[in-house]
């Protein structure tokens, strides 16, 4: 039987890569994997890692060239490339350009084109105002169809109070039950 095909979109909560990384493996078993990082994220260097650094590693864990560049994303739309889409990690500035239909990188793009068909997008975010300015956009999207997202909580209440981030360990069930059109529950996670 014929893998299906999932887009891999990151954007730039670098802290989380490692926790995305480590559940790729998982996800590449059941999927055929398309890479996608937002320039931000394909162009930036940190503590966490360097920018060639995390797209060397994402293409050996997909096996494909990743896609950084509207250019690149846009034809995910009309051609059908791809089953789903996850991002993950979402930042709160992409959640807010989704929830506002802005398209302007790879990842942005590439959810505007897939969602022309009527196809899930599963958002792993990570963000440290999801408690506060981020929230509104949470919710716009929670209420949107073809959106799912994967299970979140406060990843650390004490110092940052604010601060949402997706159960990574969750991302291939929540794929699955995107892929048949319900939202894996509970949404809201208890670290």
């Amino acid at each position: 039987m014929e893998k299906k095909r999932l887009g891999v979109a990151l954007c730039g909560s670098y802290c989380t890569y490692e926790k995305l990384f480590a559940g790729l493996p998982a996800l590449a078993e059941r999927y055929e994997l398309v890479p996608i990082m937002s320039d931000t994220a394909a162009e930036t260097d940190t503590r966490f890692g360097s920018a060639a650094g995390n797209i060397r590693r994402l293409m050996e864990l997909t096996g494909r060239p990743v896609i950084t560049t509207i250019a690149e994303a846009e034809p995910i739309g009309p051609k059908a490339q791809l089953d789903a889409l996850l991002i993950a990690p979402c930042t709160g500035n992409t959640l807010a350009k989704l929830a506002h239909g802005v398209s302007d990188s790879a990842v942005t793009m590439a959810a505007k084109a897939h969602l022309r068909n009527g196809r899930p997008v599963v958002i792993a975010f990570s963000t440290n105002d999801g408690l506060s300015g981020s929230a509104e956009n949470i919710g716009r999207l929670l209420n949107r169809k073809n959106y799912y997202f994967v299970p979140f909580g406060q990843d650390d209440a004490e110092k940052k109070p604010c601060s949402l981030q997706a159960d990574f360990t969750l991302l291939a069930d929540t794929v699955e039950a995107a892929l048949s059109g319900r939202q894996l529950q509970p949404v809201l996670r208890e670290y």
